[in-house]
């Protein structure tokens, strides 16, 4: 009984650990989520920027 005792505590201690670890960690992947979605709308805000103006450029520019 003695060394199913210890692996019993053991396993108890392990189970602790991983909870206490998936715990410590459970904001870092909305924060990944939420600043990748800001830099993703930057992004498209930039792209869109610099199409109207070169859209606009292009307009400019005279054939004849």
């Amino acid at each position: 009984m003695n060394h199913l005792d210890t692996l019993a505590s053991l396993v108890r201690a392990h189970l602790a650990d991983v909870r206490r670890h998936t715990r410590s960690d459970a904001g870092y992947t909305t924060e990944t989520i939420v600043v990748t979605a800001l830099l993703a709308i930057l992004s498209l805000a930039v792209v869109g920027i610099i199409a109207a103006k070169v859209i606009a450029k292009a307009n400019g520019i005279s054939l004849g």
